[in-house]
């Protein structure tokens, strides 16, 4: 178990957005959905594309590198690169789909505190 580790605060992120955080050397994506605080890993598990610099829709994120899509809820694989043909095959055959790593988070007062 880890520390807890004040990341934002409540103003700083509203409902439907994300942003990079640091935390001790770990780049974490940080959410707000429906009033409710996600982190997971802010790199790719395909090719480690940003995902803060991504979409968000609803709890899905999506890469903006390949468009591999991950839920924030549990860090689950939605889809696993975008598109279909020849350059899709062979990129699934060589990088299988891997989930990416979820956080604990918690709120006291107004700072969002993500666990390490």
């Amino acid at each position: 178990m880890g520390d807890f580790v004040s990341v934002s605060t409540t103003e700083e992120l509203k409902d439907g957005t994300m942003k990079e955080v640091a935390v001790r050397g770990n780049e974490i994506l940080l959410a707000r959905v429906d009033g409710r605080y996600y982190a997971v890993d802010n790199r790719c598990t395909h090719m480690g594309g940003k995902l803060s610099g991504g979409k968000l829709e609803g709890t899905v994120v999506t890469c903006p590198r390949h468009g591999s899509q991950f839920d924030l809820k549990n860090g689950h694989v939605v889809r696993w690169l975008k598109g279909s043909g020849l350059v899709s095959t062979v990129g699934k055959a060589l990088k299988s789909p891997r989930n990416l790593a979820v956080y604990s988070v918690k709120v006291e007062g107004d700072q969002i505190m993500v666990e390490i």
